[in-house]
């Protein structure tokens, strides 16, 4: 029965206590409970399955810590106030420019790049005095920077991109549709083309100016900037170490490795003096700790919803009432948005789905190319909008340096709205003529 599906119960409810402004992590806690409980298991199993699961976002939750000290650090310095007075040369008062800017540079970290969120709480925090300082809504940053982590891996079959449109081919592949990856990537675009649609909807609505505290560290880092600060070798060791961290997690695939090699590189070279390591480390995981505790605990939870049987049960119902063509294509991106939403993370969801979605596009009359589609754009649907979601408590790590920017509210309701409502109308629309 519908009302009782684990999935749609949990997820819901998830939500529902978000939005009443409940704490994100027990929000996820309580939501894993009930669909343990939903799905026929005790209070004792559900935990356990819980804990278990955390581990699946352990490297994630360390690298959010180191990169939290690798932040930390930088906004100990004259890099904040340089790059301020770097920025400001070039944006002026144009709160739209800067949003695509941002945009345009999250994107390097999914595919020429792929640094996925590493650049976030190193570029973003020391920006926040300039945003403050001109007005700059940060829902409209947020969604620019949840564009840049999404779309590019969505429509670019490069970096992170390659290995989404990967999994889309051997999953397609292992149900009994035979596609290659050029015919894959040769569809997706049309997902990475609606988001920016959304995109451009999104930082003109939040165009208009709106007031934030301008803190004691932030007014100092902006009368610095105003006197043109000067690089000295502090600085340099820093800027010696965000190298290090980047090129480390590039040769070698950690980023927890990168960050803690990062951290090692400022230390040794004196941008980070041996007497404030602890101090680094405390502002660091000040700033990061209760994101990387999300994390960990939306793995878990994702684990709890994979074991309660609602997934297939979700996919069933979508066949039953789908329709017709676009019916049936609405409503199975419909049943994407509440999988991702829950389980936080669009690779992992593809494997899910496709095993029911071949069958069902090809009872409905779906070519290859529209089953591609709605396959891609159902696993990537949710990602945007999720609380337990790295595209959206990326940015709310960065936004959030200075505690004035709420996760719920600011990041993942505007993501929701400008990512995936078009992405749901317009895919369904689009998966009619591709």
């Amino acid at each position: 029965m519908l009302l009782t599906n684990p999935v749609l119960v949990s997820v819901v409810l998830m939500c529902a206590l978000c939005l009443l402004r409940f704490n994100v992590l027990l929000a996820i806690l309580v939501s894993a409970l009930a669909a343990g409980l939903l799905a026929g298991n005790g209070l004792i199993e559900t935990t356990g399955t819980l804990i278990n699961g955390m581990q699946g976002n352990l490297e994630t939750a360390l690298s959010y810590i180191l990169l939290g000290a690798l932040a930390s650090a930088i906004g100990a310095s004259n890099l904040t106030a340089i790059l301020v007075n770097s920025v400001s040369r070039f944006i002026s008062k144009k709160s739209v420019l800067f949003c695509l800017a941002i945009a345009f540079i999250a994107c390097f970290s999914q595919n020429l790049i792929p640094v996925h969120i590493a650049f976030i709480p190193i570029l973003i925090p020391p920006l926040l005095a300039l945003m403050n300082r001109l007005g700059i809504d940060r829902r409209g940053v947020a969604c620019a920077l949840t564009f840049g982590l999404q779309a590019p891996y969505v429509s670019i079959p490069l970096g992170f991109g390659l290995i989404f449109q990967g999994i889309i081919k051997k999953e397609l592949n292992n149900n009994g549709l035979d596609v290659s990856l050029a015919e894959v990537s040769s569809v997706m675009w049309i997902g990475g083309a609606i988001m920016f649609l959304g995109l451009l909807a999104a930082v003109v609505y939040y165009r208009k100016p709106r007031a934030y505290r301008i803190l004691q560290e932030e007014s100092r880092a902006l009368h610095e900037a105003a006197g043109d600060p000067k690089m000295t070798r502090k600085e340099w060791a820093l800027l010696a170490g965000v190298a290090a961290t980047f090129g480390v997690q590039l040769w070698s695939g950690s980023l927890p490795l990168g960050g803690l090699i990062g951290l090692v590189v400022m230390i040794v070279l004196g941008g980070v003096e041996y007497r404030k390591i602890d101090e680094t480390m405390e502002k660091g995981l000040s700033m990061m700790a209760f994101i990387a505790f999300v994390m960990l605990v939306a793995a878990g939870f994702a684990d709890v919803l994979r074991g309660s049987g609602g997934i297939a049960g979700l996919v069933e119902f979508a066949g039953a009432i789908s329709g017709g063509k676009f019916g049936g294509a609405l409503v199975m991106l419909v049943v994407g948005l509440l999988v991702t939403m829950g389980i936080g993370t669009s690779f992992g969801t593809i494997p899910i789905i496709a095993a029911i979605y071949v069958p069902f596009c090809a009872a409905l009359g779906f070519g290859t190319a529209a089953t591609i589609l709605l396959v891609g754009v159902a696993g990537a649907l949710g990602d945007a909008g999720s609380p337990a979601s790295d595209s959206t408590l990326g940015p709310t790590s960065g936004l959030n340096a200075d505690g004035q920017h709420n996760h719920i509210y600011d990041t993942c309701v505007p993501t929701f709205v400008f990512y995936n409502i078009p992405l749901v109308v317009l895919g369904a629309v689009c998966a009619l003529f591709v």
